[in-house]
């Protein structure tokens, strides 16, 4: 069982992860109906409810709707492979998995207001978002939970006096 301050530190950076991945989701979105040409009417980023943006006009709303899932994986990713510190890539990895069960999630739930129903509206292929899903839960999964074992291990060792995670030896006794 992990101590209370490792505890503590895993919920921080979890509450980081939670708030970069709605974040860069959100901001990709801006920069999609940007780059599209569409006309930002209203964002909200405050990751304590879900972030949002509406353009309107929006000539190109694949891209406009896109461009959230994909610059909130790949905007993290980059950003842990510069700093090149494990708690990044915790961050990242969460990313990955978020932005993939996001849309999985708003799939099921049909809710009009979500991104996969209204990618679904704008003509994406269900294949293609299907394959993102696949690929973004597999990879983040599996990144995730490296990432987390790694974590608290590192925690169990450090709290060891020789920092080492080596069972200690039996000790000789003569009987």
């Amino acid at each position: 069982m992990p101590n209370p301050k490792t505890t503590m530190t895993f919920a921080f950076w979890m509450v980081v992860s939670w708030v970069v991945m709605c974040v860069t989701h959100e901001i990709g979105h801006i920069i999609g109906g940007f780059i599209g040409g569409a006309e930002l009417t209203d964002f909200d980023l405050a990751p304590w409810r879900l972030p949002y943006s509406i353009h309107q006009p929006d000539p190109v709303p694949r891209l406009t709707l896109w461009s959230g899932p994909i610059f909130g994986v790949v905007a993290p990713l980059v950003i842990a492979s510069v700093l090149r510190y494990r708690w990044a890539w915790l961050v990242a990895d969460f990313c990955v998995l978020a932005n993939g069960s996001y849309l999985a999630l708003a799939w099921v739930s049909g809710d009009p207001l979500l991104d996969t129903p209204r990618m679904l509206s704008a003509g994406v292929s269900p294949w293609t978002i299907g394959l993102y899903c696949l690929v973004t839960i597999a990879a983040g999964y599996v990144l995730f939970r490296r990432d987390c074992i790694r974590f608290f291990e590192s925690a169990s060792n450090a709290s060891k006096p020789d920092g080492t995670d080596a069972p200690p030896k039996p000790s000789s006794q003569i009987s």
